[in-house]
């Protein structure tokens, strides 16, 4: 337990895993990863509730969970685990990784980091596209004014991007830990892009 977090505190704290070399091979993997971010959001469920959200089979969806088992990222949920099928639920709230942290030379390492980079792009993409779908529910609401879809170019400096990231996530962490249940709340989805693009001249 965190001394310095009070009781209320304490049951809306959050905890964080830094994926090493070790958990990175176990996670990068596009189901393992959806697995991980169903149970995390939407809570506790069995394989079978699973492979239906995502269309897939039961036993793709068991095979992995049990793999996400042995890596330390999803655990038995006590609570559901008195019927016949098992009950799942994830460890840590959220993963961080550091690109910069993966050894280069390794090229194991190097594409596990690329299947996740690119899980991470795509399920950015498909939210997107879900919320472009789905856009005429939230009309005639204060929804549909609430939010933002937009992109700009800046000019930085390697230092200046790296201030203006760590910025912007601790801005968007004064919002975490809101009680989901309290009325008129709705989940948001936050996608946050600072990245360097290289342009070719013009000739």
């Amino acid at each position: 337990m965190n001394e310095d977090l009070t009781p209320a505190e304490e049951a809306i704290a959050h905890t964080t895993r830094q994926l090493d070399a070790r958990g990175l091979r176990g996670f990068a993997h596009p189901l393992r990863m959806q697995l991980f971010n169903s149970l995390r959001r939407g809570g506790p469920a069995t394989a079978s509730q699973l492979a239906k959200e995502l269309g897939e089979s039961s036993g793709a969806t068991s095979y992995h969970l049990r793999q996400l088992a042995e890596y330390g990222f999803v655990e038995d949920d006590p609570e559901h685990g008195k019927g016949r099928e098992r009950w799942w639920r994830a460890v840590p709230d959220s993963i961080t990784f550091d690109a910069g942290e993966i050894d280069q030379d390794n090229p194991e390492l190097r594409g596990a980091a690329d299947v996740l980079l690119h899980e991470l792009a795509s399920s950015h993409y498909r939210e997107t596209a879900a919320w472009v779908a789905d856009r005429d529910r939230w009309r005639g609401t204060p929804w549909n004014e609430a939010g933002t879809f937009s992109d700009m170019s800046l000019h930085l400096t390697p230092e200046e991007l790296t201030e203006l990231s760590k910025r912007l996530l601790a801005l968007v962490n004064e919002y975490d830990g809101r009680d989901a249940k309290e009325a008129g709340r709705q989940e948001v989805r936050v996608h946050l892009h600072a990245l360097p693009m290289h342009r070719q001249a013009r000739t």
